[in-house]
């Protein structure tokens, strides 16, 4: 008998070929190349660093980003100097 806790009643049941679910990453740009070629990410670009902030004020993961792991760490350098100016909020200002 299939209850509630069971799957719910007459439900047909998924198929099991989509084992694995996909996320759509946004593919945000975060990195810019220097005149030398060096990659880097600018903390006075508070477009592109709002893009890579949840709602909240949290630093979005690699997953959600699609930037690799050193890029990453950019990322959370330039967010946290960008705080640190004021240029970006620690969090979001919810009332």
């Amino acid at each position: 008998m299939a209850g509630p806790r069971h799957g719910g009643g007459g439900r047909e049941r998924r198929e099991k070929q989509d084992k694995f679910q996909t996320f759509s990453r946004p593919k945000v740009k975060a990195t810019k190349a220097s005149a030398d070629g060096v990659q880097y990410v600018d903390y006075k670009d508070t477009e592109t660093l709002r893009k890579l902030v949840s709602g909240n004020g949290k630093i979005l993961t690699r997953k959600r980003t699609g930037v690799n792991a050193m890029d990453q760490r950019m990322v959370a350098q330039a967010v946290k100097r960008a705080r640190f100016m004021a240029l970006l909020p620690y969090v979001s200002a919810a009332f």
